[in-house]
């Protein structure tokens, strides 16, 4: 019989509905070589100017295929670089190596000791503990026994820029002391003192991916309410960590490789699932807040009679409770104006512009002294600065956020780069969703199939309209046709949660 020459055809309806008409196998083979005229043909897979024999990714969770709060077998042969792999490997890519975990619990042990928990899984309502649903599990994944390299995937969870170029990272005997990371360790195998970057060019990379560079350096400060204990990186200290990263992978002048920006990680569901306005009251109860906010809303309009404050400052920080289910919380906020001299603290009530992080949800409401409703916080106790982040603090974030992508936009300029525009793609997920095949994705918790269940890592269809992002920045750059020769991820393959009965 003759071959499809290696031309493929879209359309098997129409392929069934041929064959079944052909009456012989002289005229099936006729049928073959003149397609339906409603078929769609592709051209064959063209590699353009690249180099996909021996493919690196290098980055933090994204690249590892960190997902429901946890690095796992299943969410790494998810990650992106790994779904990008297969499709190199039908341009001549190499084998794609990954620092697989043990087993599809998550969570990681230092000699049978835990020092991160096991996924989250869907518990009916919403992102529950793995063990809740099928009982104690022993994590498999230890320090002690690291996997055998050398890898190709450099992904490492919760690194920042300079973490990258930081030799010792993966060190084991700098764990304790706060100096190294749990997923470098896993990395470093004989050579525990090399940089994460330098492990990445000891593969001799003929085409790498870098991604995330800069996602940790903010999301740190996001994830901890912006309440200093995890700062932004500074301009300069990031773009030190990223020339160094980049030069290091194009020092030979064959390698090509895409790097991706920044997305604005407050459209996340960690950021968003969580609103200010979330507490149900009573009308006695709330008179009774009201009581005990008195001597606070009297002092503010003292402070206006004096002159500190304008009558909107007055206004945003007076605070009063009512009958009703949606009572804003209230929240400590630094850029209030200091009226300490006054004894009266920085607090007012939360508004739809404050963005309250994902682990608040069971937190705020709950009783600080059990059996006592008027220890409630968010209500008579304030939400401390890491519960929330203010627009100042969002503000912060979105300008690192620009410069860190103008040094990426630079770089990936002056180095010939393909550059992903990942900023501008969880935009449009964030506001109308993403569309992935017949699928529309969102960032919404749960429901919105592109954000994991820890709020901030993809779905494996997350994971796969990565991918695809990727590979289409590769065709623009490049001059390849991952994209027309249909060697993409198809949102079919991919999923947007895992059985709690992985093992």
């Amino acid at each position: 019989m003759k071959t499809f020459k290696n031309l493929k055809y879209l359309g098997l309806i129409a392929l069934t509905i041929g064959f079944t008409a052909c009456n012989d196998e002289e005229d099936f083979e006729e049928f073959l070589d003149e397609p339906p005229i409603d078929a769609v043909v592709l051209p064959a897979l063209d590699a353009g100017s690249a180099d996909f024999s021996n493919y690196v990714a290098l980055g933090a969770s994204f690249t590892a295929g960190f997902t429901d709060g946890g690095l796992f077998i299943a969410g790494q042969e998810d990650s992106f670089p790994n779904t990008i792999a297969k499709q190199f490997a039908n341009a001549g890519g190499g084998t794609f190596i990954q620092p697989l975990t043990a087993d599809n619990f998550g969570g990681l042990t230092v000699g049978g000791g835990r020092i991160q928990e096991p996924r989250l899984v869907f518990g009916g309502a919403g992102p529950v503990p793995l063990e809740s649903i099928i009982g104690p599990v022993t994590v498999g994944t230890d320090l002690f026994a690291p996997p055998t390299g050398p890898f190709n995937n450099f992904g490492v969870p919760g690194a920042k820029s300079f973490h990258l170029v930081a030799p010792g990272f993966g060190n084991l005997a700098n764990l304790s002391a706060g100096l190294a990371n749990p997923y470098a360790v896993r990395l470093t195998g004989t050579t525990p003192n090399a940089s994460i970057v330098e492990l990445a060019v000891n593969q001799s990379p003929t085409f790498f991916t870098l991604s995330e560079i800069g996602g940790n350096d903010v999301l740190g400060y996001a994830t901890t309410g912006g309440d200093g204990t995890n700062p932004i990186t500074p301009q300069a200290t990031f773009d030190f960590a990223l020339e160094g990263i980049v030069n290091a992978l194009t020092a030979n002048p064959n390698t090509k490789g895409a790097i991706g920006n920044l997305p604005n990680i407050t459209s996340l569901a960690h950021f968003t699932t969580v609103t200010h306005n979330v507490i149900p009251l009573d009308a006695a109860t709330a008179a009774a807040v009201n009581s005990a906010y008195a001597q606070y809303n009297g002092g503010l309009q003292a402070a206006l009679a004096g002159g500190l404050i304008d009558a909107d400052e007055a206004a945003r920080r007076t605070i009063n409770f009512e009958e009703s289910e949606t009572n804003a919380v209230v929240i400590e906020d630094e850029f209030l104006t200091n009226l300490a001299a006054l004894g009266l603290p920085n607090f007012r009530q939360g508004t739809a512009e404050d963005l309250f992080v994902l682990p608040g949800a069971s937190f705020i409401g709950t009783e600080d002294v059990a059996g006592n409703p008027f220890t409630v916080n968010g209500v008579a106790i304030p939400l401390a600065d890491k519960w929330v982040l203010t627009p100042e603090e969002q503000a912060e974030i979105a300008d690192a956020t620009m410069d860190y992508n103008n040094s990426i936009n630079i770089i990936a300029s002056s180095k010939g780069l393909a550059l992903v525009d990942l900023n501008t793609i969880l935009a449009q997920a964030a506001s109308t969703g993403i569309e992935f095949d017949n699928f529309n994705l969102t960032t919404d918790l749960v429901t919105g199939g592109l954000i994991s269940l820890d709020g901030i890592h993809l779905t494996a269809k997350g994971s796969a309209i990565m991918a695809n992002s990727f590979l289409d920045a590769i065709d623009s750059t490049y001059g390849s046709n991952f994209r027309a020769s249909g060697n993409v991820a198809k949102a079919d393959e991919f999923g947007v949660s895992y059985s709690p009965l992985l093992q």
